[in-house]
């Protein structure tokens, strides 16, 4: 699997491309991990994993099932909080702050930093009060919720395809459908950051390509997060990659240098199938 300089230098999109990924590296970090771990009871889900997210490029996590990606990425946004028997220990930084700090609010860490899961979960709403519920609830003068609908919706592209039917219930829409309005109404409430966990492995090939599209058109505006099953997605979408295993960061990279020249052989065991 791992590449020679020999190799490399016939492959110059690849050289091209690490040289285009590398500038990302000189952007402003978003968000970083110190030492952060997870503990469900006395069993470590997630182990001291340091690694960070730069500004406007999307990040991959991938593993194997029970490899603690899910349970990291859902750390980043305080999901946790919500498990009795979670304890999570080292840092989140934001702008050098600790967001899990007990005097930082969680509500307000995840206005910031938003979360789509795996299945579409829309509101038993119509369309329009999908997104702007949160809105409303956090104080959106009624005259500025129709703009703030229309724009979540356009940026998705889903606009045109329920403009004529905004009252409807949401419930009606395609799996792919509710999976861009749940994206929509998270984007509704201004986050900076978007974590998404296996968005597409409800959906058909169609709408997984839309999703995939959508997401490179969604990092000119935010730091997005993203956990995958599916090695060739990560390939095509990311920037760059983290491989966990048994709750460890194995290896993160440049995306295209991870998969073509990994420095860990675990990681390149996974990646070739011999294990996972």
């Amino acid at each position: 699997m791992s590449m020679t300089a020999v190799e490399l230098a016939i492959h110059p999109t690849w050289n091209e491309e690490a040289a285009a990924q590398e500038e990302l590296l000189t952007r402003k970090t978003a968000l970083e991990t110190e030492d952060l771990s997870v503990y469900y009871g006395e069993k470590a889900a997630v182990k001291n994993v340091n690694l960070y997210l730069k500004e406007r490029t999307v990040t991959a996590f991938i593993g194997p099932s029970g490899c603690g990606k899910s349970t990291f990425l859902r750390s980043l946004n305080r999901m946790n909080d919500t498990i009795a028997a979670a304890r999570v220990t080292g840092k989140i930084l934001i702008d050098g702050v600790d967001i899990n700090d007990a005097k930082i609010s969680a509500v307000n860490v995840r206005r910031n930093i938003g979360m789509v899961f795996q299945k579409p979960n829309p509101f038993h709403k119509s369309i329009y009060n999908n997104i702007a519920y949160g809105p409303r609830v956090y104080g959106a003068a009624k005259k500025d919720l129709d703009e703030i609908v229309e724009r979540s919706l356009r940026r998705v592209g889903l606009w045109d395809e329920v403009k004529d039917r905004l009252h409807k219930s949401a419930l009606d829409l395609s799996g792919g459908q509710q999976q861009r309005l749940c994206i929509a109404r998270t984007i509704a409430m201004g986050p900076q950051i978007l974590l998404l966990d296996e968005p597409t492995s409800a959906l058909d090939p169609i709408s997984t390509a839309k999703i995939e599209e959508l997401i490179q058109e969604l990092k000119q505006e935010y730091t997005i997060a993203i956990v995958t099953h599916n090695m060739q997605q990560a390939a095509r979408i990311s920037d760059r990659t983290a491989f966990f295993l048994m709750g460890e960061c194995i290896e993160f990279d440049v995306t295209g240098r991870l998969f073509t020249n990994p420095s860990q052989k675990q990681t390149e065991d996974y990646l070739t199938g011999r294990f996972g």
